[in-house]
């Protein structure tokens, strides 16, 4: 399939003038101060978000905001024959995939009692879009983990599903008929391996394993070949793990992301599993981490690589994708165009259109007509020309080390003493912003404050060497950056030095109240939505969390450092009585991951000690926002204590 862009450029040219919603105009700062943007619009949940072809192209599965709740949807590729799922108020849907073109597998999660503490547990279901009804596949009384899926059949039949079948057991593996839920065993427990990996045929060739502070991966060519350990290694060692690789079937060749010494970046290399050597680079990115990589089912040849320099980035290994991708970008200037799924045949593409202050939409791409045709637009209500553009940048942290940053400066205002709203991101490993569509930056900006929102080490895609320097660094060096970050605002003019608040969600969340209770004469206030009071209680109920796949890395001593460093002293939770300024804090009351008495016990103590805080608890809402009416209240509880404490 060898298109020419010329034609393609003139049609998507010409249809992209006729759909107002995804052609907004670059505002710049001399602009007047835009007009006020209801917080109920910046609030509305996008009508879509991660779509999802099936193989065939016929069908999407979707997230979809459904008067104004996120629901899992299953639509026919023109938009109609919606078909909605409904998980349940337990369980958080983690992710969903297409088995074939007639079954989604969703993976769910909830917290639950193990071995006398709260912990994760997830489960896998199959979700049939014709007849709208789901199923569990697996077992029901498994350990915690039920919705490791090393391998999907192209047609859909089975599948291949790693899991305990008890707590007391290691993971074993299952090929499973998705049809009558039959399972037959595969690969038996080993001891210590926690997970397992199959080829692209379906053959488990390789698995992990722990011991204390070592790692170690046992490997085979085939099913006829005994298990032998072909790595051993401390934890602490940069070749313990193994990140993004694929196996070759039939073969010990393959590709895998793996550390380049020279540049101390991650880039995809050829890979010979059996031998453990490195084959020649295969891709890099010149300043970043390769994130992940793809190969065609069956014949392994590689389509694609995914990184994040300043934005979201692919590399095409396919002439004719790289061709689309052009064609694309030719029609659409100023855009960010993401083929974001694609049919078996690539004959269907769904087609991502945006930017930092467009919300955009989908568009279906029909390759073999030549035609794109929208699917839904985020935001129909959101008047774009008002949103302000994102700017990277970086700066210096205090020990030299170079921080990336985003940074939004308010429409209609001179980029000078600016009222400032420092954003830390979640996660916090592997995790970063990109500098696309934010709702919460975008609201923040239409009220008159810059946001800034540094990538504090530790945040993914930026190198080992940068990695290794957030390690046992929470409430310290990753405190620090944002810290020097402010500082270079303030020294550039843009920022005044006593109109910054700090504002965050989960992680970003611990941060903007351990820079408020750390140091208060910096900021004038923080927000907290599902934030982190207490180290030590979060350490207790993500035990069963590895947070860096990549790196292989204990998650407590990756947050906690030396074994006797007290997490108490940088917990806020244990700190009251230093702070001096005003906290917001928010909570939902169904939150998996950061429970709300991380919030509470922190209110609580706030309430005894007679500090000002503000805390709000929403009943029905997880980490995160699932429904417009939350996020509207925490956008306007947000704006409120902004506009008492440091109004723009």
């Amino acid at each position: 399939m060898v298109m020419g862009g010329g034609s393609w450029a003139r049609t998507f040219a010409a249809w992209s003038m006729t759909f107002a919603a995804f052609a907004s105009a670059v505002p710049t700062q001399t602009a007047p101060a835009p007009a006020r943007i209801p917080s109920s619009v910046f609030a509305q949940r996008p009508y879509m978000s991660h779509p999802v072809l099936s193989p065939d192209g016929r069908r999407v599965a979707t997230w979809m905001n459904v008067k104004g709740e996120q629901v899992l949807g299953v639509m026919g590729v023109d938009g109609q024959g919606v078909q909605l799922l409904n998980s349940g108020e337990k369980y958080d849907i983690n992710w969903f995939r297409w088995a074939g073109n007639d079954t989604v597998l969703i993976s769910i999660g909830t917290s639950v009692t193990y071995l006398g503490q709260e912990a994760w547990q997830t489960r896998l279901i199959a979700f049939d879009p014709t007849s709208g009804r789901s199923r569990y596949i697996g077992g029901k009384k498994e350990g915690l983990i039920g919705d490791d899926v090393l391998w999907i059949d192209p047609g859909g039949r089975e599948i291949l599903l790693a899991f305990q079948t008890s707590v007391y057991d290691w993971p074993e593996v299952f090929r499973i008929d998705l049809a009558t839920n039959a399972a037959e065993k595969v690969v038996g427990e080993r001891e210590n391996v926690w997970d397992w990996y199959a080829d692209q045929a379906g053959t488990v060739r390789a698995g992990f394993g722990t011991i204390n502070s070592k790692w170690f991966m046992i490997y085979r060519a085939n099913p006829a070949e005994k298990w032998r350990t072909v790595v051993k290694a401390r934890a602490s060692d940069e070749d313990a793990g193994f990140d993004a690789f694929r196996i070759y079937a039939g073969s010990d060749q393959g590709y895998r992301v793996m550390l380049n010494e020279a540049t101390g970046r991650y880039a995809l290399y050829k890979f010979d599993f059996a031998k453990r050597e490195r084959g020649e680079l295969v891709f890099e990115s010149a300043t970043n981490d390769i994130d992940d990589f793809d190969s065609e089912t069956g014949t392994g040849k590689l389509t694609a690589a995914w990184f994040t320099e300043e934005a979201p980035k692919v590399h095409w290994f396919d002439p004719a994708m790289q061709k689309t991708q052009a064609a694309l970008e030719k029609a659409m200037p100023g855009k960010r165009l993401s083929v974001v799924s694609r049919s078996r045949d690539d004959a269907t593409m769904l087609v991502s259109v945006g930017n930092s202050h467009d919300p955009g939409g989908y568009f279906v791409l029909k390759t073999r007509e030549r035609r794109m045709s929208p699917l839904a637009a985020a935001n129909l209500e959101l008047d774009t020309a008002r949103l302000a553009p994102v700017r990277y940048v970086n700066f210096s942290a205090r020990d030299g080390l170079s921080i990336a940053a985003y940074l939004t400066l308010p429409q209609g205002r001179e980029a000078k003493d600016l009222p400032l709203v420092v954003m830390p991101h979640g996660g916090p490993y592997d995790i970063r912003d990109d500098g696309g569509y934010d709702a919460e930056v975008q609201f923040l900006a239409n009220r008159g404050y810059a946001v800034f929102q540094p990538q504090f080490r530790g945040s993914g895609g930026y190198g080992k060497a940068f990695y290794e320097k957030s390690e046992g660094q929470w409430g310290r060096a990753m405190q620090d950056d944002l810290d020097d970050g402010m500082d270079w605002l303030v020294k550039q003019g843009i920022a005044d030095a006593k109109r910054v608040c700090l504002v965050g969600g989960s992680y970003g969340g611990y941060a903007a109240l351990w820079g408020a209770v750390r140091n208060p004469e910096r900021y004038r206030c923080a927000a907290s939505f599902a934030g982190v009071s207490d180290l030590r209680r979060q350490l207790r109920y993500q035990v069963t969390f590895r947070i860096s796949k990549r790196y292989r890395k204990d998650w407590r001593r990756i947050v906690q450092g030396e074994d006797e460093f007290d997490l108490r002293t940088v917990s806020p939770l244990f700190n009251v009585e230093r702070l001096t300024v005003p906290v917001l804090l928010m909570h939902g009351e169904n939150d998996q991951r950061v429970p709300v008495d991380q919030s509470r016990l922190l209110a609580n103590k706030l309430k005894a000690a007679n500090k000002r805080y503000e805390f709000y608890a929403i009943a029905d809402e997880g980490h995160g926002f699932s429904n417009s009416a939350n996020q509207q209240l925490w956008l306007d509880k947000l704006e409120a204590f902004l506009t008492k404490y440091n109004p723009a």
